[in-house]
Formats: C-alpha cells, sequence, structure tokens
C-alpha cells in the first residue's frame, strides 16, 4: 500500500499514485523493515527536480519494477527539502561509496538505517555505461541474501563519514583579519573572464561569493579606494548571468543554473531561494557599483517572487518545475514565428527588432526553439517599444500551461526572501513591498512558529505544518526578522528576533565544539547528528546563525549572541583559511567581527535621518529607528536626532542629515 496520499510535501504526492508501496520517513517504515528482514530502499529527491521526474516516470511508474522493488524492500521517499537532516547525511554515505552526489538519490540500509550502498539516478534500461535500476536491485537482493555480513560491516563503515562534519573540532583563533581579501584573490584567479562565473559548466550563479566581492568593494569605496579586478571580475559576471537565458527576460527571475560556460541554456527550475539570493546580490551590485541595469535586475527578480511565488496569505512558495507538459522547457521557449505572430499587432519593424534583441534565430537554439537571451550585454534598460514587446510576449507566455508548482512554505527559505524583501524595500521606499514583507512575517509567525517560539520547516495549505524546524530554519528567520525590524522601525519584529535566537542558542547550540547543529535536542536521534557548515547553494546553518547574531547582538546588546557567532568562526577558522571560497557567506561574519559593526540609532520623527542612514549601502551597519526595544542602543535616546556608534560608544547627536552623512563618512 502507498502511504503518501496524506502527506505535506507536494513532491511525496507526487509519488502517491505510483504501483511502489512508498512510506514516508519514521518509524512505521523501520518497523516493516524489521519485520520483513529486508533493506529499506531510501529514495531522495524534491518537486522541482527533472531527473527526478524522469526516474520516476521510467521506474516508479513502472508495474513490473515496482513489484521488485515492493518484494525485496522497504521503500521509503523523502523531500530534502522537508527533510534536509536526512538528505545531508545520506548524501554523505553516497559521495563517500561514489565520489559525486546528486538528485535523485537511492541509498540502500539496514532496517536500523546505516547505508550500504547507494547511488543518483539509475535508468530503467542499461545505457551509457550505467546498469539498470533492476539490475541494482538484484545485486542488492543477491547481496542481503548470501553476504549479509559483509554488508553489515560496510554500514559501520560507511556510517562513520555521515555528517563527518560534525567532528571538527575548534581553533583558539577566529579566522585571520585577511580572509576576506584572500578570498576575493582567490575569485579572480577561478573567474572566467569571457563568460563570466567561477569554473566550468554547469554553472551555478554563486551569489554568496558575488555577495564577498561586493562587501570588499564596499569597504574599498568607503576607504577612497578601489579594486580593478574585484569591479571586473563583479561586472562581467552579474551582466553575464543577467544577459543569459538562464535570467526570464520576460518574468523576471532566475532559473537554477545553466548547463553551458555561457548561461544560455538552463536547468529552467526556479527556486525561491536563488531568487532571494540573487535579489539580493543585484541590489547590492547596484549600490556599490552604480548600474541601473542591475536595479532593474532586482526589481523584476522580486517583482518575479511576488507575482508567481506568493500565497494569498502572504508566505512564498518554493519552487516552480523545469518540466510542463511533461518537457523541459516548454514553457519558456519560443520560435521566431510564433514572435512574429504575437508582435504582428505592434507593426513588423517591432517583431523583427524584438527578434534581434533577444538573439532568437530560425533554426533556435535549444532542441530546435529559442531560449530568449541577450546577445549583447549590458544595460537593459527597454526602450518604449521594446517594452511593449516585453509586455505583448508575456501576455501571450502567461496563457501557457505553467510548470508546476512546490506550493509549500519553507521557514529557512521565507527568511532568505523577507531579509532580501525587507532591505530592498527601505532602501528604495518601497512601501508595497514593505507591506508585502510585514505579511510574510505574520504568515511565518501565525503558521510555523509554535507558542513556545520553537520555530516548524514546512507549511502546506492541505496539511498544515507539523515537521520540527532546523537550525537553518531559525538561523534564517533570525536574520530575515531583524531586517524586517530595521526596514519598518516596528520593535515586535526585533523582539521576534530575540525569541528565535533564544531558541537557536537553547536547542541547536554545541556547546563543546561551538557552532550550532542541524537537528534540535528535542528532534528524532538518526544514524549521526549533522551539522551544515559549508556554504553550499544556500547559506550553511552555521554562516546564517554567525551573521544573524552578530547583527542582532549589535542591536540589543547581548553578548551570548556575539560568542555563539564567534563559536562558529573558531570552529571553521581553519578551514576558512585553506578555502575561504567554499564559506562565502561566513566571509560577511568574518568581516563583521574584524572590520566592527556601525550602530545607527535614529529616534523621534525623522524620515530623513532614516534615508540618510541607508542611502549608502555599509554592509557592517545595523539600524534602529520609531520603536525602541530593549538593550543599550536606546538607553537615554530622544529627541529627533540621530547617534553613531561602534561598541556601544556612541558620537555626539547629529540633527541634520549633512551632519549624519558625515559621521557615517
Amino acid at each position: 500500500m502507498n502511504r503518501l496520499v496524506g502527506e505535506s510535501s507536494p513532491y511525496l504526492r507526487q509519488h502517491a499514485d505510483n504501483p511502489v508501496h512508498w512510506y514516508p520517513w519514521g518509524e512505521e517504515a523501520r518497523a516493516a523493515a524489521i519485520e520483513r528482514d529486508v533493506p529499506i530502499l531510501l529514495s531522495v529527491g524534491y518537486s522541482a527536480c527533472h531527473w527526478c521526474h524522469v526516474m520516476a516516470h521510467e521506474s516508479f511508474e513502472d508495474s513490473r519494477i515496482a513489484a521488485q522493488m515492493n518484494a525485496g524492500f522497504v521503500n521509503v521517499k523523502v523531500d530534502r527539502e522537508e527533510r534536509p537532516d536526512v538528505d545531508s547525511i545520506y548524501m554523505d554515505a553516497v559521495t563517500a561509496l561514489t565520489g559525486r552526489g546528486g538528485w535523485p538519490m537511492t541509498v540502500f540500509c539496514q532496517p536500523d538505517g546505516r547505508p550500504f550502498h547507494g547511488g543518483t539516478y539509475w535508468p530503467d534500461q542499461p545505457r551509457g555505461g550505467m546498469p539498470s535500476f533492476p539490475q541494482v536491485l538484484d545485486a542488492v537482493t543477491e547481496a542481503w541474501t548470501t553476504r549479509r555480513g559483509e554488508l553489515d560491516g560496510l554500514g559501520h563503515r560507511l556510517t562513520s563519514s555521515m555528517a563527518r562534519h560534525a567532528d571538527l573540532s575548534p581553533s583558539e583563533a577566529l579566522p585571520p583579519a585577511d580572509t576576506l581579501a584572500t578570498a576575493v584573490a582567490q575569485l579572480g584567479e577561478q573567474h572566467d573572464d569571457e563568460w563570466g562565473g567561477f569554473g566550468g559548466a554547469p554553472k551555478f550563479p554563486q551569489a554568496m561569493s558575488l555577495e564577498a566581492l561586493l562587501r570588499h568593494l564596499a569597504t574599498r569605496h568607503a576607504a577612497g579606494q578601489q579594486d580593478l579586478r574585484a569591479a571586473e571580475v563583479t561586472t562581467t559576471t552579474l551582466d553575464a548571468m543577467a544577459s543569459g537565458g538562464m535570467y526570464d527576460h520576460l518574468g523576471g527571475g532566475f532559473a537554477r543554473y545553466s548547463v553551458d560556460p555561457w548561461w544560455l541554456v538552463p536547468h529552467f527550475e526556479k527556486m525561491l531561494y536563488d531568487n532571494a539570493l540573487l535579489g539580493r546580490t543585484y541590489l547590492h551590485g547596484w549600490r556599490v557599483l552604480g548600474h541601473r541595469r542591475w536595479l532593474q535586475v532586482a526589481t523584476e527578480t522580486l517583482n518575479y517572487v511576488l507575482r508567481d511565488l506568493r500565497h494569498p496569505d502572504g508566505g512564498f512558495l518554493s519552487a516552480e518545475d523545469a518540466d510542463s507538459e511533461g518537457t523541459e522547457g516548454t514553457f519558456y521557449v519560443w520560435s521566431a514565428d510564433e514572435i512574429r505572430a504575437v508582435c504582428s499587432g505592434l507593426g513588423p519593424d517591432l517583431a523583427e527588432a524584438a527578434i534581434a534583441w533577444y538573439g532568437v534565430t530560425e533554426t533556435g537554439n535549444f532542441e530546435g526553439a529559442n531560449i530568449l537571451h541577450r546577445p549583447v550585454r549590458g544595460d537593459l534598460e527597454r526602450p518604449e517599444d521594446l517594452e511593449r514587446v516585453r509586455a505583448s510576449l508575456f501576455a501571450h507566455r502567461e496563457q501557457r500551461i505553467r510548470p508546476g508548482l512546490d506550493d509549500k512554505v519553507l521557514t529557512e527559505w521565507n527568511g532568505l526572501m523577507l531579509a532580501t524583501l525587507s532591505e530592498a524595500a527601505l532602501t528604495l521606499g518601497r512601501e508595497d513591498w514593505l507591506d508585502a514583507a510585514r505579511a510574510n512575517g505574520d504568515f511565518l509567525c501565525r503558521t510555523l512558529r509554535r507558542d513556545d517560539g520553537r520555530w516548524l520547516r514546512a507549511w502546506q495549505a492541505d496539511a498544515g505544518a507539523h515537521t520540527l524546524g532546523f537550525a537553518a530554519d531559525h538561523a534564517a528567520m533570525v536574520d530575515g526578522l531583524t531586517r524586517l525590524g530595521e526596514a519598518s522601525g516596528e520593535a515586535r519584529w526585533t523582539e521576534m528576533a530575540v525569541s528565535t535566537a533564544d531558541v537557536l542558542l537553547d536547542l541547536f547550540l554545541d556547546v563543546e565544539h561551538g557552532g550550532f547543529h542541524s537537528t534540535g535536542h528535542d528532534a528524532e536521534m538518526l544514524v549521526r547528528r549533522p551539522k551544515d557548515l559549508l556554504d553550499n547553494a544556500q547559506p550553511s546553518a552555521n554562516s546564517l546563525a554567525a551573521v544573524g547574531l552578530l547583527r542582532l547582538g549589535a542591536l540589543v546588546g547581548d553578548r551570548r549572541y556575539t560568542e555563539a557567532s564567534e563559536g562558529v568562526l573558531r570552529l571553521l577558522g581553519d578551514s576558512m583559511a585553506g578555502h575561504p571560497t567554499a564559506f562565502g557567506h561566513l566571509l560577511g561574519a568574518t568581516d563583521l567581527i574584524h572590520g566592527g559593526i556601525t550602530e545607527i540609532v535614529v529616534t523621534g520623527d525623522r524620515p530623513d535621518l532614516v534615508a540618510a542612514a541607508v542611502g549608502t549601502w555599509r554592509p557592517n551597519a545595523v539600524l534602529a529607528w520609531g520603536e525602541p526595544f530593549g538593550g543599550p542602543l536606546w538607553e537615554g535616546r530622544d529627541g529627533n536626532q540621530a547617534w553613531v556608534c561602534r561598541d556601544f560608544t556612541c558620537q555626539a547627536p547629529v540633527n541634520t542629515v549633512d551632519g549624519l552623512r558625515a559621521e557615517l563618512d
């Protein structure tokens, strides 16, 4: 019997009609494996994963293969986005076995959860040197029947490789002060000077590495200095990504990654976290280097999220699929004749201008069709006529069958988007964006936060929320709520950030080694207790915590938060010294520690002083204004004026915009 029909995860429900007798992750599956004396077949993926769909169609929907799975295994399906703890420790095992990882991930385990074999995608027929999935099932069944002792020994060895990062010991010293500069130099060496990005295909939009470059440039500019190489690397990459097909030139927003070195052909899935991180990066790029085309990209990216990934009650949904109508990319591609037909009412000259503008050819650039892109990098500001073309093409595309929507709301990813949206609203004076950020904060606090202050991981309209949140959920919400408090001047958000930070420390802090465990001490005990340390597609839980706690600690004056952040940096100091680009988000915490945090307090009703405080991007500054909240920054502060402080030592108050700018500069 398939047991997935009532699950909250859209990914799990996609498999509810499979002939496979799927179990969700849990004790029932383990008990069944023990009773039947068969291995667990653990299958991990996510709803927007193209190759997960391929394996599902080829194997999990095939009654013959399903019968083989049901006869020999207890089959468990896991959504990696709902259970990143399960995903991370078994991915460590698969990487140790095969030297690589990815999704879909299939792991064969003892009934107690210890893995003994695994891999990623296996086809239904032998192909490209890969065995078929039925052949793998046969081999595992034969080994389980005849060589159980060998599998048991392998399981013990593999278990030691799972969550291996959790065994790191801290160093006495913090990462050196030049860690950010070292990372910037390494990024310059790794940069593709022709096409932008770092390394070869497939190319991922490394938002956190770009943020490190922009942080470095902002600091240099504040000191009246330049770094031409860092500016060149940043400009080339931001322009190349925004000109390629990975960017949606009609509707805004970025796809997950490019399969080629020149950013043309994307893996078409659109993830909330990518757009939260890249929207922030392009906003900062505009603020540091002044290119208004990047402000346009940031604005269009946020508008995409607000239009297509926003739940009516205020939460942000997780992703749009790569596939529509059963084929990857169908929603996004065009023929030249289709563009001519759509634009016929605008005049033949405009249609041909659009074809040139978007790099469209008669033969196409993707399986006979065209992915729209900008052949010439640079300014994206569209002349009025071309904007009419874009609007017409977008309206026509909206009539197509949309890609599948993963409509679960993940706390961690919403925290990332809340931070970006709040900062953008404050920077640009967008009250509509601030209202959307408030609505998001209200929704998250209402649906995903328990009365005791603990956060849950995921919510879905039909199933509610039930999975306990992880360290990354709490850390992302610390930062998101803090930035919403800075944007709105409302004390309740900062106070909620404090409550969340306290739960983060109480449930997740590793008091012996420093840093944060992924799972709380009140959560299910897995084979190993993971610790999320490396910044990959998203900031790690520890990087999020280090940055968020440092900023919040500066605002409210709580040394516990600063000390916990320093614990993360001591834990990872040696690793950062050798591989700083693997810790793109944590570089921000290193810079905050060594550069110090500037605290700005504006009292009374002085929107002009608030605007002056945020008129330049200062990555190491925090802002308190509006409603007072607890902490030394507000003590003895009154009147309509501003204070600039460092380490709670303040300059004399000022009451003019020029005076505040002078103190900040």
